[in-house]
């Protein structure tokens, strides 16, 4: 049938490329996309994801059990949805362990939203980059499944991960995560932790690197930049908990004492 090309090259599509390709056929009325989404449902072809977003099932696939997946789906909840923080980790194949809960980054992300055992969670993109038209630094094209998506670099995920931690998990994984990754561009991580002109995400992104100076060769041309944002009174690292820790003069950041001495490395 003519619908079968779209299908098979939109295994996850929202009425908006639907309409497209029924328009490009010369079916362009409301009356005729519900019809077809109608009838692909009844057939057991279509699963609704939410409003306005669905998944392809193949013939004789069961809509219950079979697989969707969840990068795609979340790359497809608004029109300008990145892949970001822990979830560009995963997507890269350089998270420390496997979540469930996937996070994207748009101008107006949609309220959380659930579907079967997946979490999928918004987070508004960054007024500072909006005022001067760099919202996509850092941001990169990657195939899946034949479909282009947006997905942030591991430079820009870095970054992201310490100025906006809550969507991220526990400290654990974040700095597992982060050290698993043997190369970052540093003058990409410093340029863009620079552009988002937050004090207490320059303290946190100056001590992660200062903390790895060895590994990731950092050096002191690297660090004056975020030394100079630094906060000039002392922040919590994580700043939703404000836990008790030790106190890193030289980034006025107060620092949980498992992260500063990385204590779950010496657990086997």
């Amino acid at each position: 049938m003519k619908h079968d090309i779209f299908f098979r090259t939109h295994p996850i599509f929202t009425r908006e490329e639907l309409t497209e390709h029924l328009s490009s056929h010369g079916n362009v009325g409301s009356r005729a996309q519900e019809a077809l989404l109608t009838y692909y449902r009844k057939t057991k072809r279509l699963l609704p994801i939410r409003r306005g977003l669905y998944a392809v099932v193949p013939p004789g696939a069961d809509p219950a059990s079979y697989p969707v997946d969840p990068f795609l789906v979340a790359a497809k909840l608004t029109r300008d949805a990145v892949l970001s923080h822990h979830t560009a980790l995963n997507f890269h194949g350089r998270a420390y362990s496997v979540h469930e809960h996937f996070t994207y980054t748009a101008a107006r992300p949609l309220p959380p939203i659930n579907f079967r055992t997946y979490h999928f969670r918004g987070v508004k993109s960054s007024g500072a980059l909006l005022r001067v038209g760099k919202e996509q630094v850092g941001v990169t094209i990657a195939d899946r499944a034949g479909i282009n998506i947006r997905v942030t670099t591991l430079e820009r995920a870095l970054v992201d991960l310490l100025h906006r931690t809550t969507p991220s998990g526990r400290w654990e994984e974040i700095w597992r995560s982060l050290e698993s990754i043997e190369f970052f561009d540093i003058d990409q991580v410093v340029e863009y932790t620079l552009l988002l002109g937050n004090t207490t995400t320059a303290s946190r992104v100056g001590y992660f690197l200062d903390q790895h100076r060895e590994a990731l060769m950092i050096d002191d041309t690297h660090l004056q930049p975020l030394h100079t944002l630094r906060p000039r009174q002392p922040r919590y690292l994580d700043r939703s908990k404000r836990a008790t820790g030790r106190l890193v003069c030289e980034w006025n950041l107060v620092v949980p004492k498992e992260v500063a001495e990385r204590s779950w490395s010496e657990v086997l």
